[in-house]
């Protein structure tokens, strides 16, 4: 068992990499896909996604070629319950979800390191662009990907010990342009397939379609406000909208106006200019620490609060059981509810929680 690995396989050329490094690192490896959803129950067009048929057999294509068994997992039910329930009712509560990090946190490292101690696997293996390191004391570290283009440790920062002593993270020390080399060199047939961009469930980008269509409810117009409450025009539903966003608006205040919060009160959405949207603090719950047991005193780190945002640096104190307060030196811009805001030291990880505000 300690040799045996199940590797999470997409179909994708980073996932079927990483199968090939760990058979060539010598474990006995087991491929399994995720079938997270189907397009017509979910009210999608027949377009390519994460779980078509064509991804499930690029993935056991692949596991054919390295000479590994292949399993398709039916995580149907759980993927509607955690990740899209999820990110329907946080844009409904207001906010702006990042479903990755909750398939991450309830799928790829919590169900599927359940399945793989069903199959007698000792570790579990994606193609992530992170690394996993153990410190001197026996701790286990997450570190940023060498590649900083692709590095994924920020939507990993929700992993605990026990599932960090048990994934293996094959890709962390390349690039990506090593991974398509590496691909083609082995004849893999996904090796110039190209990197999905959207959200799986939601190909084509528009989120509030999709939840429309996936909830069947209508969600009432309202008025856009500025900050002193006078109405600039009319609102086609708070889903809509998001902190920062500027361009479908169709209101003209003679100067770019943005969204600067939503007051789901009043049904209404507050439009700003620019400079309204920086600010030098925000609350996080739902937080959990990686490098250390917890948090004794104001921490001086930095801390990115988007997945394409810059680090910048920041000084955060443990305020609750389950609360932060992060202080950035400087302001941020559009610091919003529902994304996470992650903690780092250099390359390492030291944790993160969701940004209630």
């Amino acid at each position: 068992m300690a040799d045996k690995v199940m590797i999470g396989m997409s179909g994708g050329v980073d996932s079927s990499v990483a199968a090939l490094r760990l058979k060539e690192a010598g474990f006995d490896c087991v491929g399994v896909t995720m079938k997270l959803y189907t397009n017509d129950e979910l009210g999608l067009p027949e377009r390519h996604t994460c779980c078509s048929l064509d991804d499930v057999e690029d993935a056991r294509s692949a596991a054919f070629r390295l000479g590994m068994p292949h399993y398709v997992l039916n995580e149907k039910a759980a993927f509607e319950e955690k990740v899209i329930r999820h990110f329907v009712e946080t844009y409904e509560a207001g906010g702006t979800p990042n479903p990755c990090i909750e398939c991450n946190r309830h799928l790829k490292f919590s169900a599927m390191l359940h399945r793989a101690e069903e199959l007698g696997c000792a570790y579990i293996a994606t193609g992530h662009y992170a690394r996993i390191e153990r410190r001197e004391d026996g701790r286990w570290l997450l570190k940023k990907g060498t590649d900083a283009s692709k590095d994924q440790s920020y939507v990993l920062y929700m992993l605990t010990q026990e599932q960090l002593s048990r994934t293996k993270l094959p890709l962390g020390e390349l690039t990506k342009p090593e991974v398509r080399r590496i691909a083609e060199e082995r004849g893999l047939l996904n090796a110039k397939k190209h990197d999905s961009q959207d959200i799986c469930f939601v190909p084509d980008g528009d989120y509030e379609a999709f939840i429309r269509r996936y909830t069947g409810k209508e969600y009432p117009s309202g008025d856009f406000v500025d900050e002193d409450g006078n109405v600039l025009g009319r609102h086609r539903g708070l889903i809509a909208y998001t902190v920062g966003q500027r361009r479908g608006l169709g209101v003209s205040g003679g100067r770019p106006l943005y969204v600067c919060r939503k007051d789901m009160k009043k049904n209404a959405v507050v439009l700003s200019d620019n400079d309204a949207l920086f600010s030098d603090t925000l609350k996080a719950r739902n937080v959990n620490l990686i490098d250390r047991e917890r948090m004794d005193g104001p921490l001086r780190c930095a801390a990115k609060i988007r997945y394409s945002h810059s680090e910048a640096p920041c000084t955060v104190t443990q305020t609750g059981e389950d609360e932060w307060t992060v202080v950035f030196d400087t302001p941020q811009r559009a610091v919003t509810g529902g994304q996470a805001v992650v903690l780092y030291d250099g390359d390492t990880v030291i944790g993160g929680g969701t940004i209630i505000g």
